[in-house]
């Protein structure tokens, strides 16, 4: 999920915090009442003002993915505000850099909750964890930027799309046709330690069993930027293809690496280990020869007509961003979000539990042409993953190699609990 430095967030983030500053004050954790116009109103909410809270990483080592997801969000915000926004109230966010520095995280959610109806990013599975009780005892619908599945099975807290595990089982399926693998074949696995990494080698190894292959495990550290020895010990192996759940830095080391010392097997990557950015460096030819995503959201290049008015519309706001997976993913979260709230302003109830609630009621719900059901919270809010390649000249450096599939093994999978 490692993106390259973020220039303007700081200016970013000026513009919106100051612009829900005046809404904020206002909108205490007093107990749930009736606005003027009848609307049950909970935190957050008033009578012109509905407040959104985001925990984003602008100066860590995501900051890129999270410049990304906000300038997303606060696009869907703009428009939806110029549409007459929800119940006739404006839609603002409060957004906080934490740095992907749990502790930050953690004051920072203490300092915003009071002000807020629900969250509409909290980026990193550390940060969702450690505020996992509170998100639950403060009754606040939260969408985290994190795909682990033991972020499942909490009534507050929503995943929007597959997970990590999920995309990896589609990813195998993938894998086994494109390098026709056979059982009693090595397929390589490199990961990051840690929630993200390991919830993926969960599906991947599951994936494996059910194709009776092997896969030769090589655990990494995000600090770790040089794969050479993997490279080393996964040729050694003679595995078939590799696997690599980790950061666009590590799968760009990986597929140089292996490339330079001519070991062309398939790689392919979960959705975090990509940024289009890559294909400027040196190693982007042997990631447009060598290297595959699995992910939960369509790629820009896709055709689908949301994702270009989308991609338009970014561009026209957002003049030389990068269109990357935070794009996909803010402007996923927001747009259940929205939804969300227009169901519980039609039900005359904006207090968390309201949100919420509209929320659960979720369950056939399309964005940017993939359909989501939200109402088992113990369940992926879709089983579907994307294959896509990298190309240069693609919009958003991505090309489509297959739509959206569900692999047999995705609904045997025993899902961890969280």
């Amino acid at each position: 999920m490692t993106h390259p430095r973020l220039a303007p967030a700081a200016a970013v983030l000026a513009v919106l915090v100051l612009g829900a500053t005046a809404c904020s004050a206002k909108s205490g954790a007093g107990a749930d009442k009736a606005g003027s116009d009848g609307v049950k109103t909970g935190p957050g909410v008033t009578d012109t003002t509905i407040t959104l809270g985001a925990l984003t990483d602008l100066t860590g080592p995501y900051a890129s993915l999270g410049k990304s997801i906000v300038n997303a969000q606060q696009l869907y915000a703009d428009q939806l505000n110029a549409s007459g926004g929800v119940c006739g109230r404006t839609v603002r966010i409060i957004i906080k850099d934490h740095g992907y520095d749990v502790q930050k995280a953690v004051s920072a959610f203490a300092e915003t909750e009071p002000n807020v109806a629900a969250m509409a990013q909290v980026v990193g599975s550390p940060v969702v964890a450690s505020l996992q009780q509170e998100i639950g005892a403060k009754h606040l619908l939260t969408l985290p930027m994190a795909w682990a599945s033991s972020l499942l099975g909490h009534e507050y807290i929503q995943v929007v799309g597959s997970t990590y595990d999920i995309d990896m089982i589609n990813g195998v399926d993938f894998v086994v046709r494109k390098a026709e693998l056979k059982p009693g074949d090595k397929i390589g696995h490199v990961y990051f330690e840690g929630e993200y990494g390991e919830n993926a080698l969960a599906g991947a190894a599951y994936a494996a069993k059910q194709h009776k292959l092997t896969i030769v495990e090589q655990k990494i550290k995000p600090t770790d930027q040089d794969l050479t020895a993997q490279v080393a010990a996964l040729k050694q192996a003679k595995v078939k293809a590799i696997l690599i759940s980790a950061g666009p830095r590590q799968s760009a080391a990986l597929v140089g690496t292996a490339a330079a010392q001519g070991f062309g097997v398939p790689v392919l990557g979960n959705a975090p280990g990509f940024a289009p950015q890559l294909l400027a460096t040196p190693v982007g030819p042997a990631l447009e020869k060598q290297f595959h995503l699995v992910s939960p959201a369509p790629a820009f290049s896709s055709g689908d007509a949301d994702v270009q008015k989308l991609a338009e519309d970014y561009r026209a706001k957002y003049p030389g961003a990068a269109l990357d997976s935070g794009v996909m993913s803010g402007w996923n979260a927001i747009s259940v979000l929205g939804e969300d709230l227009k169901a519980a302003c039609k039900a005359k109830d904006l207090t968390r539990e309201g949100i919420a609630a509209a929320h659960r009621k979720q369950s056939e719900l399309t964005v940017l042409g993939v359909s989501f059901d939200f109402s088992d919270r113990a369940k992926p809010s879709t089983y579907q993953s994307f294959i896509q390649k990298p190309a240069k000249n693609a919009e958003g450096g991505l090309t489509v190699v297959e739509p959206a599939r569900e692999a047999p093994a995705a609904r045997t999978y025993p899902l961890p609990k969280g």
